[in-house]
């Protein structure tokens, strides 16, 4: 099991990206990585299952863990057969202003490192205003 810990930090204000990450509508328009999401609710809530979908028509199932909406902080795992990604997402405000937004990715290494490209490119986009 690898665990790693990505952040970025943008001039978007914290409850805009918090409203980005707890509509999943949203997703496509600031993750590059996905297309479009099915889920079982128009906002994020523990329990909330659905798929997220990406390039090449590749489509992953997906469960809400947990959701904080006072402390902006959810988490959501990602699983295809055995192989299971638990994502842990947090919203703060940033050191000078705006936004910095934290990513915690855990599961196998090679699908860890495989995404944090994806991820830090989400990430930026995420926090941009």
């Amino acid at each position: 099991m690898t665990t790693l810990t990505l952040h970025a930090t943008g001039t978007a204000a914290p409850a805009e990206v918090w409203e980005r990450y707890a509509v999943p509508a949203r997703w496509a328009q600031w993750a590059p990585q996905i297309t479009g999401v099915e889920v079982s609710a128009q906002r994020l809530a523990p329990g909330a299952a659905g798929r997220v979908r990406g390039p090449l028509g590749i489509s992953v199932p997906f469960t809400v863990e947990e959701v904080d909406e006072a402390d902006r902080r959810w988490a959501w795992v990602v699983a295809v057969g055995p192989l299971r990604l638990r994502l842990l997402h947090w919203v703060a405000e940033g050191p000078g202003g705006g936004t910095t937004t934290g990513l915690r990715i855990s599961g196998p290494a090679p699908l860890v490192l495989s995404y944090v490209p994806a991820a830090r490119l989400a990430l930026a986009h995420l926090v941009r205003a």
